[in-house]
């Protein structure tokens, strides 16, 4: 089993499929999620960012973890999704609660995200950012990581939100200490 130095980050389970969706949900989309600075509200309409199905395709996929953040009163307040290809990590699914933002978690979470992929050996951790999200690139700039150049359209698939603006995704990535 994975350890990690924050004991409220642990690996999530299908169990959590449910909580990690609804997280997911109200983090990036509607009305709900204009309460916290991580919202797409304003670029996607639309109240789902990824439902049950989606949630379980990606936690059974090989190589596949969710880490989840459990606060005091046991409620699961962030998560992240973790793929390894190769020797690199693909993070991707984060989010934490509106009301839990700005409290340090999504810091907590991203060292988590690092410390499993060291664990697995891996030397890099990258991952998709919708371009016209300068504030939340220049976040995970401010934690080493770097855009790539490389950019990938962003399609609509029918469930998660009508595109408000054109847009595509950016590659951000950092290297790790070997």
């Amino acid at each position: 089993m994975y350890s990690f130095q924050n004991p409220h980050i642990t690996v999530a389970a299908e169990t959590d499929i449910f909580i990690i969706k609804d997280l997911l949900n109200i983090s990036y989309r509607g009305e709900a999620s204009k309460q916290g600075w991580t919202t797409e509200a304003e670029l996607i309409a639309g109240d789902t960012r990824a439902d049950e199905s989606m949630v379980e395709k990606v936690m059974r996929q090989p190589g596949s973890i969710f880490l989840k953040y459990t606060n005091e009163q046991q409620q699961i307040t962030g998560c992240v999704n973790l793929q390894q290809h190769d020797a690199k990590i693909y993070l991707g699914m984060f989010s934490v609660s509106p009301q839990s933002q700005g409290k340090g978690i999504g810091k907590h979470i991203l060292k988590a995200a690092e410390e499993y992929a060291l664990q697995k050996g891996c030397t890099e951790i990258y991952m998709s950012v919708i371009s016209l999200r300068k504030e939340l690139i220049s976040w995970y700039e401010r934690h080493g990581y770097a855009d790539t150049g490389k950019r990938i359209p962003f399609e609509e698939d029918g469930i998660t939100g009508t595109h408000l603006k054109k847009l595509e995704f950016m590659i951000l990535e950092k290297p790790l200490p070997v």
